[in-house]
């Protein structure tokens, strides 16, 4: 299958790339540099020099694919949902698969799946605007399936490195926010690889929680990290004040109790998380 897929040279998009390669894919991945186009074509894709507001090479792009992959962050959900746009009418029957993320779903009352009520912080609350107008192409005859992540590890760890590991090394000290018993639905960057390339397969309209099935606690994340971090059982507790002005918006996300299964995919699509024990995981990082 040929497939045209964005933000090919992030750490998702690098090893989504790998895994489409290795099913014997042919992948042409936006690149918006001459570093991301090194990026993608060391992957195995081929470039397309472009971004996201360049609506016409997204389009065409999309109509020389057969399904497209849209792993890009966006800076606004207007700059999303046009990109999206511009995709979905180039791959036209063509599957698109769209990326979300877990914490819509804001606090869960114990495990949930795809179901449960949206209450997103507002760091991502524009994503709701986004996933209806792209689902609702279905009714048309469109392909678009949704992608909702959890909380990254293994590769680069972007965000739980940024916020959480980088600023407890400088200060000597792993935080968590609160008492850290609010649980994280986690996710190995592998087995989100192979999520998206079994999405290709899904049914129109579908939506799927890309998690782990392992929901370990904040400080128990934090713990972990603080292990590999040589500073071992040194960690912090941040209230949610402090925890905003050190990290900004995105500290009300960190503070979410989410439980979430990706039972769903598992049925539907046959995957399934080959990385059940994320605490040891970062610990040996």
């Amino acid at each position: 299958m040929k497939i045209f897929l964005t933000g090919g040279s992030g750490y998702i998009g690098r090893a989504t790339i790998g895994e489409l390669v290795g099913r014997g894919h042919t992948v042409e991945a936006l690149a918006r540099s001459e570093r991301a186009e090194a990026a993608v074509v060391a992957a195995g894709a081929s470039a397309v020099r472009g971004g996201l507001t360049d609506l016409g090479v997204l389009n065409q792009a999309a109509a020389r694919a057969e399904a497209v992959i849209h792993l890009a962050q966006a800076t606004s959900g207007e700059e999303d949902l046009a990109a999206a746009t511009a995709m979905q009418d180039g791959v036209g029957g063509g599957t698109y698969v769209h990326t979300g993320g877990s914490w819509v779903y804001g606090d869960t009352d114990g495990v949930q799946d795809e179901s449960a009520p949206w209450n997103p912080p507002a760091i991502v609350a524009w994503r709701r605007a986004v996933e209806d107008a792209v689902l609702a192409r279905a009714a048309g005859g469109g392909r678009p399936v949704v992608v909702q992540p959890g909380l990254l590890y293994g590769g680069d760890n972007r965000l739980i490195d940024i916020f959480v590991v980088q600023p407890g090394k400088e200060s000597g000290a792993i935080p968590y926010i609160g008492d850290g018993g609010n649980h994280w639905a986690l996710i190995h960057l592998d087995d989100l690889a192979r999520l998206y390339a079994a999405a290709l397969s899904a049914p129109a309209g579908s939506v799927y929680l890309g998690v782990g099935g392992v929901n370990p606690t904040a400080k128990e994340v934090a713990e972990a990290c603080a292990r590999a971090a040589g500073l071992d059982g040194k960690t912090v507790s941040l209230t949610l004040e402090q925890a905003r002005e050190q990290m900004g918006p995105i500290a009300d996300a960190f503070a979410l109790d989410q439980q979430l299964t990706s039972a769903k995919a598992q049925r539907e699509l046959g995957w399934t998380p080959a990385h059940t024990d994320p605490l040891n995981e970062l610990a040996a990082a």
